[in-house]
């Protein structure tokens, strides 16, 4: 088993050492553009693992693509930060250029491997990625809903004071602060729902707290978080190398479920050895689905600027 990871920064370095810490495969190639990082990334994890004792093979690569041969997965973290300035449709204009440029290098070496987007804005990436490598749709996966989820569990575990262990919590809809949906109706507590626990003003305030959970991470940090982010794309690797047939939110392409069509948005999946493999029905009540169509067209409209810069 072959996993690449592209793009060598906090979110992508962070991946790479969950993976190898994991020993998800038995080779993991750590991909950049900036000369000398990730080979020196791969040695500084290499040195780690006489410590942690993992023998994961890792190689570091700057820009050559060959290294990547035989990949099984490949998460594809690459792309800029949106900064001051900047509008929507400058930010993905550039993203959507590194993205597509990104997996068609890929796949020439790798034509069998299942990709896994986390750049931003994330579902419409995974949708230019599908569009643009034509592949079968269940290998293209953008890795969004794992990590709202986290975040929810999170949140829910705290007001709770319980472990989040013991919990269940899905987060559907556009990876974005205005665009997901915690399903709070749905998520329990060992098989008992949460709102045996929480009153509805609190069960509101997790929810509204999800949905900033990035930025509020972005605000205290000065910068995106890494550590969350990598865990999820670990998450989703090891459920694909492992065909654990993990139910896990995710971004995939939708025809008709959800009432939604030609657009990836987060809703829950069975991931295994194939890429995603069916897309579960939640049974969402009017208020939700209403939720779930708002969400669609603020996606829609972030795609439809791949149109506007052609």
């Amino acid at each position: 088993m072959k996993v690449t990871v592209v793009g060598a920064g906090a979110v992508g370095a962070t991946a790479a050492d969950n993976i190898a810490r994991k020993e998800l495969c038995e080779e993991l190639v750590l991909l950049d553009i900036k000369d000398g990082i990730t080979e020196g990334k791969a040695m500084d994890f290499a040195q780690s693992q006489t410590l942690l004792g993992s023998d994961t093979k890792i190689i570091g690569s700057t820009n050559d693509y060959s290294k990547t041969k035989g990949s099984n997965v490949v998460v594809i973290t690459s792309g800029v930060p949106r900064k001051p300035g900047m509008s929507r449709e400058e930010l993905i204009g550039i993203n959507a250029d590194i993205v597509e440029g990104v997996a068609l290098k890929i796949l020439e070496e790798s034509p069998e491997a299942i990709l896994v987007i986390i750049s931003n804005p994330m579902d419409t990436m995974t949708y230019l990625a599908l569009k643009a490598t034509k592949l079968p749709k269940n290998r293209i996966i953008g890795m969004g809903g794992i990590l709202d989820s986290a975040r929810f569990k999170y949140f829910l575990s705290t007001a709770m004071n319980v472990s989040a262990q013991d919990l269940q919590a899905v987060v559907i809809g556009g990876h974005g602060d205005t665009t997901m949906i915690p399903l709070t109706r749905l998520a329990t507590y060992n098989s008992t729902p949460v709102s045996n626990y929480l009153d509805e003003e609190t069960l509101n305030k997790v929810a509204a707290d999800t949905m900033v959970g990035g930025a509020t991470l972005t605000k205290l940090l000065g910068t995106s978080a890494w550590y969350a982010p990598g865990a999820a794309a670990a998450t989703l690797v090891e459920a694909i190398v492992r065909d654990e047939k993990k139910l896990i939110p995710c971004s995939v392409l939708l025809d008709g479920e959800y009432g939604q069509k030609d657009i990836c948005i987060g809703v829950p999946v069975v991931i295994g050895k194939t890429g995603w493999e069916k897309i579960i029905d939640f049974k969402l009540n009017e208020d939700e689905q209403a939720k779930f169509n708002k969400s669609a067209d603020a996606v829609r409209n972030m795609n439809a600027a791949l149109n506007k810069i052609g």
